[in-house]
């Protein structure tokens, strides 16, 4: 679970009701006409914009991208590489099958390689995984981002339909109270669900793009070494230019140290 989320979310929350009942009383806050307009104008918006399941498939997606954290780490994947290749080096593609393998892509990408599948076929096909898991995200940051968009501005037509309701009946001066609670809440139900809720999960989905496209393009990599046989020194040299900026594995160290070891022992 990505606890930051829930931390943020209630830090937020708690943050804002602490305000509200430090100044008076929180049920002064909960206005049902204003709550239509807003959350029934932004789900019918976003059913405008977007298909019906594209929406439920980019909302499971955004929950699931908020909560769990489901990124691979780099450095784990390199290491796991590292070995996978020593051992189908060694004894076959068929060593391949005795590894765990926690990332769903490279595991597809492995099983193909123990199949027997050209390495242009493999690549077409973990490429065309990657272009869907992508066209997934992208969709479902466009939807949280477009509820970031319209939830503020239906909170200002509920204001206007406040200030309207305000104005017909300046002669009842009892009305004019309930009036201004829609005019002035709507625009706060909109502000706290676009910048509390749709916006940081449209970045979130935003930054997993970015994350995962780092992961895919070392796992690509990795395939295809595995299946060349490589040597584990070339492998740990290549790979690890994909890993983080600045992160230089102690595996790729040691075999740089090995290598150059080797090479001066050569020279003398």
């Amino acid at each position: 679970m990505d606890i930051a989320t829930l931390i943020g979310l209630v830090f937020g929350v708690g943050i804002i009701v602490g305000a509200i009942v430090t100044g008076g009383d929180i049920s002064t806050f909960v206005n049902a006409p204003g709550l239509m307009i807003v959350v029934g104008g932004t789900l019918a918006a976003t059913l405008i914009k977007f298909r019906l399941k594209d929406v439920l498939t980019s909302f499971a997606m955004g929950i699931k991208t908020a909560f769990k954290d489901t990124s691979s780490d780099p450095r784990e994947i390199y290491e796991l590489v590292l070995e996978m290749g020593t051992a189908s080096r060694k004894t076959g593609p068929l060593a391949l099958e005795a590894f765990t393998i926690p990332n769903e892509l490279l595991k597809d990408g492995v099983r193909l390689i123990v199949d027997g599948h050209k390495i242009e076929d493999i690549r077409n096909i973990v490429l065309n995984e990657i272009n869907q898991t992508f066209l997934v995200q992208e969709k479902s940051e466009a939807m949280f981002r477009g509820i970031g968009e319209s939830a503020p501005a239906f909170g200002m037509l509920g204001t206007l339909v406040g200030l309207v309701q305000m104005l017909a009946k300046l002669d009842d001066p009892a009305s004019i109270g309930p009036a201004m609670a829609v005019a002035m809440l709507t625009t706060f139900y909109g502000a706290l669900i676009a910048n509390l809720v749709a916006l940081p999960i449209a970045d979130k989905l935003a930054r997993k793009t970015r994350d995962d496209q780092a992961v895919q393009d070392l796992i690509i990599e990795s395939i295809s070494m595995i299946y060349l046989r490589q040597n584990r020194q070339v492998m740990a040299e290549t790979l690890a230019a994909h890993l983080p900026s600045g992160h230089v594995p102690a595996t790729a160290d040691s075999e740089a140290a090995v290598g150059e070891a080797a090479t001066q022992t050569g020279e003398a």
